[in-house]
């Protein structure tokens, strides 16, 4: 799989689903199934029986991964969805490049 351009605290627009047009920040990127978790977003609730450790169960509410296919990082100009672009610096070093206002997302 292609690397999805994404980190680990980026911001990001979801394009589609439940939670189109929502923004969060990414807890966990999973390249390998090519998955992210962003924080607010994608919210599941779960059934929890009880337990030694948890006596009361309940219901358990996170959140659960998104395909990357369905984000865009956000603008750091105006939050909007942009694409990723990746350019050399003067000194040679590679930098993330949001396609949309042409600003530096990385550095």
């Amino acid at each position: 799989m292609a690397t999805a351009k994404i980190k680990k605290g980026d911001t990001v627009v979801v394009l589609s689903g439940k939670d189109k047009g929502k923004s969060g920040s990414v807890t966990k990127v999973m390249p390998k199934e090519g998955k992210l978790i962003v924080e607010g977003v994608n919210i599941i609730t779960r059934h929890k029986k009880p337990t030694q450790m948890d006596p009361n169960g309940g219901l358990e509410q996170r959140e659960a991964p998104l395909y990357v296919s369905k984000v865009a990082l956000a603008d750091p100009k105006d939050g909007k969805p942009t694409r990723v672009r990746i350019e050399a610096d003067k000194d040679g070093n590679k930098v993330r490049v949001a396609t949309r206002s042409g600003e530096k997302i990385d550095g």
